[in-house]
């Protein structure tokens, strides 16, 4: 059950609440504008076996992370995203950036769903795109996706970040990152951008002010701008989160309250 927390900040799970299915296409909306968010989004889009609807990017920017299996995260996770008709072979811990106007489309071939995180910044319509209205076509992929291996390791403090989408791949507007947090808790702070964090991996407390909710694998977070909170890791490792904010900036930048 979603948890409100103070000044606005909303803790729930991916699969909470009862999903809009088309197709092989299942979309739970955990944050967003019905919930009070003012300008992001984060939903879960689940794909079954076989190849989905389009989605249709309207007018916003979209990032989007595969996600590895929370359960087992060496088990692989692989599928085929087409972007606007152009097919990427992809693997989980990757990054994909959507354009305004792009349609997106999953080739999952099984036996599992495949699960990605999609953040719309700021929020916009979705549109379903028919199968037969969809031109797939064999050029050379745009840079829109961006593996998780392969990007730097930035430290801050005792953390770590690697950011996946930014102003590099060509979004003026989002920033996409996965952070990494040790066991304990760092001190309270805020940004100057609306936020909402996945988590990964690890077990922990949302904190704002003098209230919590706990979060683990599957946790989704909102936190408006300006609010004072802070992420501790109650476990004895790591605890790794993927964190989407608007407007675009630096992970590194936080303001101590």
């Amino acid at each position: 059950m979603a948890v409100d927390l103070v000044g606005g900040c909303r803790v729930s799970t991916m699969r909470e609440g009862t999903p809009h299915v088309t197709g092989s296409l299942s979309i739970w909306s955990q944050i967003g504008k019905a919930t009070a968010a003012k300008a992001i989004s984060l939903r879960i889009l689940e794909f079954g076996v076989g190849l989905s609807p389009g989605l249709r990017n309207q007018d916003c920017d979209e990032v989007l992370y595969v996600l590895e299996d929370l359960a087992d995260p060496k088990k692989p996770k692989r599928c085929t995203v087409f972007i606007d008709g152009r097919p990427h072979r992809v693997q989980a811990e990757t990054g994909i950036y959507l354009r305004p106007g792009q349609t997106l489309m999953v080739d999952n071939p099984g036996p599992d769903t495949v699960c990605f995180v999609s953040s719309q910044c700021p929020e916009g319509e979705t549109g379903i795109v028919p199968l037969g209205s969809v031109d797939f076509e064999s050029r050379e992929p745009a840079s829109s996706l961006v593996k998780l291996a392969e990007q730097r390791e930035m430290p801050t403090g005792d953390r770590w970040y690697r950011v996946l989408v930014d102003h590099e791949i060509g979004s003026e507007q989002v920033t996409q990152f996965i952070g990494s947090i040790p066991p304990g808790r760092a001190p309270d702070h805020f940004h100057e951008y609306e936020e909402v964090l996945f988590i990964l991996r690890g077990t922990g407390l949302m904190w704002t002010g003098d209230v919590n909710a706990p979060i683990g694998p599957g946790s989704c977070v909102y936190l408006p701008r300006g609010q004072v909170h802070c992420v501790e890791n109650t476990g004895d490792g790591e605890l790794r989160l993927l964190g989407v904010f608007y407007p675009a900036g630096s992970p590194a930048v936080r303001y101590e309250s």
